[in-house]
């Protein structure tokens, strides 16, 4: 019943689009399906990549309110800031974390795009709310693993908010946006926004809690590592389909990324005999793997996928094309 509904939803939408590109008002079925199956897909990724940032923001509220605000605790980036100031004013954390993360926000709808922007948005407000209403039980009291594990769960919440394609800590933007501008790594960006931060921490608290501070980093960064393989990486994609020109299309187009085609040869056919096929090769973020599975699925969902993590990258456009 709620797929006829959904289905009957997007072959409205559908029609409308239609409707305003041609000028004719008779549109048919034929050109209406392909339109609906692209939007079925979306309508089905997005699903999943809100399900993401759902889940990254009430773990990274719980290792908030779990564990670093009851003990006063601070951890790096714009969350780190706002667990900074939260200590020395009295503005409410949910409050700080919006603010703090708004200048951060439009430096990621000017580098990346505007749908990006959004998105981070609604994650950072949902974990205001979250942070300022859901209630948490304080875990322990214990400074070490205070330190590790309010720093794993809160790595874990930003580790799938990226799965989701947003952040909910906007410092990653700043860093790619510098790392650009000056040729330096990202991750040296971030250690050295850290270090102020940690630095900060050391004058206005403590020194304890600011080597507290560095430990629930390290916990933060390397669980992010584990949940997206790091924001500085790349990924190898390569792609064996019988549409392998449209597939080669949309990431020229769609994603403003290059290419390699091979030319191959298939090994197992249905007939059982090997026969020839072009092999698309490419290098994308982890930040656009969500969209290129989407376009993917639009045009091929039986395409076979390979991806392998790519540690460094030299020559070619992929660092001076902007993210869209």
């Amino acid at each position: 019943m709620k797929s006829s509904i959904v289905s009957k939803l997007l072959g409205f939408i559908a029609k409308k689009k239609l409707e305003a590109k041609t000028a004719s008002k008779e549109i048919s079925n034929k050109q209406i399906v392909p339109l609906v199956r692209n939007l079925r897909v979306e309508l089905d990724h997005a699903i999943k990549e809100y399900i993401f940032i759902i889940i990254g923001v009430f773990a990274a509220g719980f290792g908030l309110k779990g564990f670093l605000l009851p003990n006063r605790f601070i951890d790096g980036g714009a969350t780190g800031i706002s667990l900074l100031l939260e200590n020395i004013t009295n503005i409410e954390l949910g409050i700080l974390l919006i603010l703090v993360n708004i200048p951060f926000l439009i430096l990621g709808a000017r580098t990346f795009n505007l749908k990006f922007a959004i998105k981070s948005i609604v994650a950072i407000t949902f974990l205001a709310v979250v942070v300022h209403f859901v209630e948490y039980p304080t875990i322990t009291e214990d400074k070490l693993l205070i330190a590790v594990f309010g720093g794993f769960f809160l790595g874990l919440g930003i580790g799938m908010a990226m799965r989701g394609g947003s952040v909910i800590d906007g410092t990653e933007v700043l860093a790619i946006y510098l790392s650009r501008k000056l040729s330096i790594t990202i991750g040296d960006v971030l250690l050295l926004i850290n270090i102020l931060i940690f630095s900060f921490g050391a004058y206005i608290l403590s020194i304890e809690t600011a080597l507290y501070a560095i430990l629930t980093y390290l916990a933060a960064a390397k669980t992010v590592d584990f949940v997206v393989d790091g924001v500085e990486e790349y990924v190898g994609v390569t792609i064996i389909s019988n549409k392998h020109e449209e597939l080669r299309v949309m990431i020229i187009d769609k994603l403003r990324r290059a290419c390699t085609i091979y030319a191959g040869k298939g090994g197992y056919g249905t007939s059982g005999k090997s026969y020839d096929k072009d092999i698309i090769y490419t290098v994308v973020t982890r930040l656009e793997l969500a969209k290129l599975h989407t376009e993917i699925d639009k045009i091929d969902k039986k395409a076979f996928i390979i991806m392998g993590l790519v540690k460094d990258l030299r020559g070619g456009m992929i660092k001076r094309k902007p993210l869209k």
